[in-house]
C-alpha cells in the first residue's frame, strides 16, 4: 500500500468515526435537555455502545500500520493533509491506551453520575453523589494510568492533554502564578474604586423568561449565529453541544436577573461561532476540529467578556434591553448598564463570576482536581477542602454544597483536566481581541452599531478557519505575535476596571 493509499483509507475511517461522534453528541445534548429521567439507563447504554464502536474503529489492529505507511510519504503531502495525519496519530495514541472495556466503563460511569448529580445538586446533598462519583474518580485514575504507560506523560498531564494538546501541569502553574500574585491586590483596588463610585442604579424586574429568550436570540443573530444550523434551549448547566452543522446552545433563566442568562447565551454563542466557522472542507477529519479547549474557551470569553461587556456593546444593547423589559429612565442608559456588566464582587458560582475573580475559581478547581487524582485529597473531604479554598482565595464560604463543590458538571462527567482551559482561554481571548483591534480599528464603532461582522470575520480568518492545523501557541503567535501569556489579560483588567474610573 502506498502512503497515499494508506492516507485515503485513514480519511475514510476517521470520517466514519466522526459521524458516530456526532450521533453521540446529539444524544448527549438530548440527555441534558429533553430526555425523561426514566430513560437514563437506556441512554447510557446507547452512548456506551456508540463510544465502544468509535473506539474499536480507532484502535483497529491495522491502524498503527496504516499510520506508519502514510507517514512514510508525509513530506510529500500538502500542509493540511500532513497536519491531519499528525492529528490522526495523536487521537490514535490516546485511544490505544484504553481498551474497549475501560472506554465502556468510563462512559457508563459518567452517564450515571451526571444523572445523580442533577438531583444531588438540587438538594445540596454531596453524600448522595459519593457512590457514583467514586466510580467516576476510580475509572478516571485508571484512564490516567493507562495513558501514562502509552504516552509517557504524568497522570494529570495525560488527562490535560485530551483537552489542551501539549500542555502540562507545570505550564498551567507557570501561567497561573502571575494571576495568583496580581489578582488579590487588583481585586481590592477595584472594589475600593467601585465603592467610591457607588453602586449602579438597580434594574427593576421581574424579567419574563420569554422576553429573555427573545432578546438572547436577537443578539445571537446579530453575532452571526445561524438558526438554520443550531438552536437555543434550557439545561441545568449551560453548555454548547451538537456538531459544527447542528450546534446546540443551552442556558438557564432567572426572572429576577436577566443578565445571567443573557451573558450565558452570549458566552455559548462564542463557542458556537467557533464550531460553525471551522473549515468545511475538513469537517469530518481531525484537522478540521477545534484546536483544544483553551482556544475554544477563548472564543466564548472573547465574545462575552471582551466584546459584550464592553461600553460599545452597552451602547448597542441598551435600547433593546429597555424595550424588551419595558424599562425607561436613567437605570436603562448605556452607562448604567455598562456598570452593571462590569461590576466586580466575589461570589460562590463560577459561571456567574466576573472576569477578575473568575480565574481564582479556576485556580481552586485546578488544585483540587490534581489532589483528588493523586489521592492527596479524599473524595469525602472535597466539600471541606472546597470551602477552605474559597475562603483563602475569595474570602467567602458557600452556605451549602449546592453553591460549592456540586455546582459544576465537569467532575461528575469525568472531565478532569478541563478546568485550566477556562482561564487559559481568558488569557488567549485578551490577546486575540487586542490583536483584532490593532488590525481592525473600526471594530468598537461597529459593535456600538450592532455590527459584529468585522470582529467575527477577523476571528474566522485567524482562529476558526485554522481548525487544528497548528498548535494553540502557533495559532496565537501567528494571530497576535506572541504565544499564550498573562500580560495582555492583566493589562486589560487594569484598563477596564481601574483606568475607566480613576
Amino acid at each position: 500500500m502506498t502512503p497515499q493509499d494508506a492516507y485515503v483509507e485513514l480519511v475514510r475511517r476517521f470520517h466514519r468515526m466522526a459521524v458516530l461522534g456526532r450521533a453521540s453528541a446529539i444524544l448527549g445534548w438530548d440527555r441534558s435537555t429533553f430526555m425523561p429521567a426514566g430513560a437514563t439507563e437506556d441512554r447510557a447504554e446507547q452512548l456506551a455502545t456508540l463510544g465502544v464502536m468509535g473506539h474499536e474503529l480507532l484502535v483497529a489492529p491495522d491502524m498503527g500500520d496504516l499510520l506508519a505507511s502514510a507517514e512514510e510519504g508525509a513530506d510529500r503531502f500538502e500542509d493540511w493533509p500532513r497536519a491531519n495525519l499528525r492529528e490522526m496519530r495523536r487521537h490514535w495514541s490516546h485511544a490505544r491506551a484504553l481498551d474497549a472495556a475501560l472506554v465502556e466503563r468510563r462512559t457508563r460511569a459518567t452517564a450515571a453520575c451526571e444523572m445523580v448529580w442533577r438531583q444531588a445538586k438540587a438538594d445540596g446533598d454531596f453524600a448522595a453523589l459519593l457512590p457514583t462519583f467514586r466510580e467516576v474518580l476510580a475509572v478516571t485514575r485508571q484512564v490516567a494510568d493507562a495513558k501514562v504507560a502509552a504516552l509517557g506523560l504524568a497522570p494529570y498531564d495525560a488527562l490535560l492533554d485530551e483537552y489542551e494538546p501539549g500542555s502540562t501541569a507545570a505550564r498551567v502553574s507557570a501561567l497561573f502564578e502571575p494571576l495568583r500574585s496580581a489578582l488579590p491586590g487588583l481585586l481590592q483596588r477595584v472594589l475600593e474604586v467601585q465603592r467610591r463610585a457607588g453602586a449602579p442604579l438597580p434594574l427593576p424586574g421581574p424579567f419574563p423568561v420569554e422576553a429573555q429568550r427573545a432578546l438572547g436570540e436577537r443578539f445571537m443573530r446579530a453575532l452571526g449565529f445561524d438558526f438554520e444550523r443550531g438552536r437555543l434551549d434550557v439545561s441545568a448547566h449551560p453548555f454548547t453541544g451538537g456538531t459544527p452543522d447542528d450546534v446546540r446552545i443551552t442556558t438557564r433563566y432567572d426572572e429576577a436577573d436577566f443578565s445571567r442568562a443573557l451573558m450565558g447565551v452570549l458566552h455559548e454563542t462564542g463557542h458556537a461561532l467557533y464550531e460553525l466557522g471551522l473549515p468545511a472542507a475538513w469537517r469530518h477529519q481531525p484537522v478540521g476540529a477545534a484546536r483544544g479547549m483553551a482556544l475554544h474557551e477563548s472564543q466564548s470569553l472573547l465574545i462575552e467578556m471582551q466584546a459584550c461587556r464592553s461600553r460599545d456593546f452597552a451602547i448597542y444593547s441598551a435600547p433593546h434591553l429597555a424595550t424588551a423589559f419595558g424599562g425607561s429612565g436613567p437605570a436603562w442608559t448605556a452607562d448604567n448598564l455598562y456598570r452593571h456588566q462590569t461590576r466586580v464582587a466575589p461570589g460562590f458560582i463560577r459561571i456567574d463570576a466576573d472576569e477578575l475573580t473568575y480565574p481564582l475559581h479556576v485556580v481552586l478547581r485546578f488544585e483540587l482536581e490534581r489532589a483528588l487524582l493523586s489521592g492527596d485529597l479524599a473524595l469525602a473531604d472535597l466539600p471541606g477542602a472546597w470551602n477552605d479554598g474559597m475562603r483563602d482565595l475569595l474570602g467567602i464560604v458557600p452556605p451549602t454544597d449546592r453553591e460549592g463543590c456540586l455546582q459544576d458538571i465537569h467532575w461528575p462527567d469525568g472531565a478532569f483536566g478541563y478546568f485550566p482551559t477556562y482561564t487559559m482561554g481568558a488569557l488567549a481571548a485578551a490577546q486575540l481581541f487586542a490583536a483584532a483591534l490593532a488590525a481592525e480599528p473600526g471594530i468598537p464603532t461597529a459593535i456600538a452599531a450592532g455590527d459584529f461582522a468585522p470582529l467575527v470575520g477577523w476571528l474566522r480568518t485567524h482562529v476558526h478557519g485554522r481548525g487544528s492545523s497548528a498548535s494553540t501557541d502557533a495559532i496565537l503567535e501567528r494571530a497576535t505575535g506572541a504565544p499564550l501569556g498573562t500580560a495582555t489579560f492583566l493589562r486589560h483588567l487594569e484598563t477596564r476596571y481601574l483606568a475607566a474610573y480613576e
